[in-house]
């Protein structure tokens, strides 16, 4: 065990441990320390310096959760693009759970959605199950308001998976969609031109949703 273990280690809590690892079916309970997400970051502060930094991010696989964690807060806040797209990609290939993959959020993306484009269609037909979920989360995130195109709308609705963390990304991009571009993706439930299971589940989540109006939401539950 390495001292940034030992140090995780210390502030291991059981009991969230034991509720986390219900949460995260797809990682070894095991490999699961338990540190509450305030500790760990409180905890980043103080351990990191930018020479640690460096060999930890290529320090991979890593073997606990919670080092996964710190992985994702760390990329997220690399300020420069080509950096961080490096660091993205060398990292997704080991994220192994849902939680990781959507606190993949790098802030810099926000600026380099032009560029980006590329990266997300070679994501999006990923093998990988959180590498195609972080494709349609990137998508979400940074394609549905100012960067708003259809085809983000197409290209998500085209893809051909049975893998249920993709499918349920994928439902909750089309029921963000119809909060922030309801008029272009109404068309696709309206048509059906989604994959039934995430047509189903979208229709629940936006259902779900307190952004949308009972009359949408009326509408919606007569699309069934």
């Amino acid at each position: 065990m390495n001292l940034l273990q030992e140090k995780l280690f210390e502030l291991r809590d059981d009991d969230y441990k034991n509720f986390q690892s219900k949460l995260l079916p797809t990682v070894d309970k095991e490999k699961i320390i338990g540190v509450r997400t305030p500790a760990l970051k409180k905890f980043m502060k103080n351990y990191f310096s930018d020479e640690n930094v460096e060999n930890f991010l290529n320090d991979l696989p890593h073997k606990f959760f919670e080092e996964n964690s710190i992985h994702s807060i760390i990329i997220s806040e690399i300020k420069n693009y080509s950096d961080c797209l490096r660091a993205v990609k060398n990292f997704l290939p080991y994220v192994d759970n849902w939680a990781t993959c959507d606190s993949l959020i790098p802030k810099i993306f926000s600026e380099h959605t032009d560029e980006l484009e590329g990266e997300i269609k070679i994501w999006l037909e990923s093998n990988l199950i959180f590498t195609k979920r972080f494709a349609i989360l990137m998508l979400m995130k940074f394609y549905l308001e100012k960067n708003f195109d259809e085809k983000c709308l197409q290209w998500v609705s085209k893809i051909e998976t049975n893998e249920y963390y993709v499918e349920m990304m994928a439902a909750w991009f089309f029921a963000e969609a119809l909060v922030k571009q309801y008029d272009a993706t109404i068309i696709f439930f309206e048509q059906k031109l989604l994959p039934p299971k995430i047509f189903q589940k979208a229709i629940q989540k936006a259902v779900e949703s307190r952004r949308i109006s009972l009359e949408v939401k009326k509408y919606l539950k007569s699309l069934r």
